[in-house]
């Protein structure tokens, strides 16, 4: 399954431009099985949606991007989000008391969101790392790659779309089912899953040395 795991509406992120149900009728003419909306320090959607639903035939999960004192991290699977900035660490210690997933966006973006070199501190308490965010300058993504690979923390892919254009610039291809937002998480925990990027009609693995996240190797440290 494709998931852009990274996605904002309009409704409930102030920045963004894109409709929430035109962001479904477009997951599904580019071909996505599924959209993460995660919206900025809120996860009021699950209110009208519940934490995840199948709307028109797309598997839509609800999080939150969540802004810490170091940068953004998503998560998935924490119902309360803090009404105040609070460190990255206490942050994840949430998540993990809650049992769900947290990872750190766009971690090398130059505007002072993303976690950046925090992740060696963090990487214990991190379940992946979004290296490939279509948002974000290719050199920057390719940072946070590297630096994901020496940590060994899995690597996803996602669009941070604010616009329709923007949606499935990457995303993650999981192998298996995910039904709804259980299965997610267990999935970014366990499963085998790579970045892929849009592509014509399609969509190709966004690095071809990387079959599988988290694996520890040299992958092209070298690659630009």
């Amino acid at each position: 399954m494709i998931i852009d795991c990274h996605v904002h509406d309009s409704k409930y992120s102030k920045n963004s431009e894109l409709d929430f149900y035109e962001a479904i009728g477009e997951a599904k003419r580019i071909g996505l099985d599924g959209i993460c909306i995660t919206n900025h320090d809120n996860n009021l959607l699950r209110n009208e949606i519940g934490d995840s639903a199948y709307i028109d035939g797309i598997l839509v999960i609800v999080g939150a991007e969540v802004l810490t004192f170091e940068g953004d991290i998503l998560t998935f699977g924490l119902k309360d989000i803090p009404n105040e900035i609070i460190s990255a660490e206490e942050l994840l210690n949430l998540v993990k008391k809650n049992n769900g997933i947290a990872i750190a966006a766009h971690p090398f973006r130059n505007n002072n969101r993303g976690i950046g070199n925090n992740m060696i501190r963090l990487a214990p308490l991190l379940t992946g790392v979004e290296a490939f965010n279509g948002s974000t300058y290719y050199e920057h993504n390719m940072e946070a790659y590297r630096l994901a690979n020496i940590l060994n923390l899995s690597i996803l892919g996602a669009s941070d779309a604010h616009r329709l254009i923007k949606l499935g610039t990457y995303a993650t291809c999981f192998e298996g089912i995910i039904r709804d937002h259980i299965d997610f998480i267990e999935a970014v925990k366990y499963s085998n899953y790579y970045p892929v990027m849009r592509k014509g009609s399609g969509f190709v693995s966004a690095c071809p040395e990387i079959k599988r996240s988290g694996l520890n190797n040299s992958l092209i440290k070298d690659i630009i």
